[in-house]
């Protein structure tokens, strides 16, 4: 075989993941339904892009410095990818993280040799929540810089640059939908506006969690989060975003705890896929809207990060059954409900 070239460092290994063909869910279907396998990305998720659109923005503008400090709010996954990045570039980070999260992204977090404060899950508008914490260490914290992911429009600028080309090139411009959820509302957001400067008839879906209020922003512009609730990490939220208000989406559905469950487990027992929840959810809605456009399209959707992060709860089937989620294996019926 030819010899290939090596990838200088890890800072060039984020992107340019495969695009997976989802062998099981396209046969249940009738569609192509295609997963951007981002959870081969170095930090093990989705957010290594947004980390490195971060910081290599940051180095431009020279807010980043030899001796700085990255500090982030993050539910885990952006605070894997800035550490992991940081420590390349010889930078330290401090990263607050809600005390709901898995103990897996915590544990890997401290292992990276991040600065971890772990803080009480509280909404957005108390000052105790975890977003309004790093904003204020890193206002105190000299040499620090605030990442501030949702709002620092970098985020969405790198999916642009690099996400929505990647997905049209490895489809060879054939796709019908874009099918996935928004956390900082990033890589929807910048895969979105490239897509659909490529082909303005690309529907873009946003799949939501329940207890989240865009499926509603979508729907009525009006941001109503309504009664549920989710044990979704990362995704869905309750105001919008810069990044978020940048995207194109043409439609939202819904998703449930007990739908995106029963896709974790069809994902790696079927298609042989350990995912995350963010993933799992991203799969059941791409599946539901398939159904509903039925066969012969083409969709895409993102597979965020790995289930090894999620053992303690995602995959604790003790766990699930105090929360009333005991996987059954009835997903096909689900998707037709």
């Amino acid at each position: 075989m030819p010899a290939t070239q090596a990838i200088r460092d890890l800072w060039d290994a984020v992107g340019d993941t495969p695009l997976i063909r989802l062998h099981h869910l396209s046969a249940l279907t009738g569609c192509e339904i295609l997963g951007k396998a981002e959870f081969l990305n170095p930090g093990g998720s989705v957010k290594d892009r947004a980390a490195k659109g971060i910081i290599a923005a940051a180095e431009k503008d020279g807010r980043l410095q030899p001796g700085s400090i990255i500090v982030e709010g993050t539910a885990g996954n952006t605070g894997i990818g800035l550490a992991t990045l940081a420590n390349l570039r010889g930078y330290r980070t401090i990263i607050v993280i809600p005390d709901n999260m898995s103990r897996e992204k915590v544990d890997m977090l401290r292992i990276l040799g991040a600065d971890v404060r772990v803080v009480p899950s509280v909404g957005y508008a108390k000052p105790e929540n975890y977003y309004h914490q790093a904003r204020g260490i890193a206002e105190s914290t000299p040499n620090a810089v605030w990442a501030d992911q949702f709002n620092n429009t970098a985020n969405a600028q790198y999916h642009y640059d690099t996400t929505g080309p990647e997905i049209w090139h490895q489809t060879g411009g054939r796709i019908d939908a874009l099918v996935m959820a928004a956390g900082t509302g990033g890589t929807i957001s910048g895969t979105s506006r490239y897509l659909k400067e490529k082909q303005a008839d690309l529907q873009v879906v946003l799949a939501d969690p329940m207890g989240s209020a865009l499926y509603s922003y979508i729907k009525s512009g009006v941001l109503d989060s309504g009664d549920g609730d989710s044990i979704t990490e990362g995704i869905g939220i309750g105001r919008v975003t810069e990044n978020f208000r940048l995207a194109r989406i043409d439609d939202a559905m819904q998703v449930d705890d007990h739908q995106m469950i029963e896709m974790a487990f069809f994902l790696a027992q079927r298609e042989g896929l350990l995912l995350g929840s963010s993933a799992a959810l991203n799969c059941f809605a791409a599946a539901r809207y398939a159904k509903q456009i039925g066969p012969g399209h083409t969709i895409v959707t993102i597979l965020c990060d790995g289930g090894q992060r999620y053992l303690s709860n995602l995959f604790n089937l003790g766990w699930l059954a105090e929360q009333g989620l005991s996987p059954t294996g009835i997903l096909p019926e689900l998707l037709n409900g």
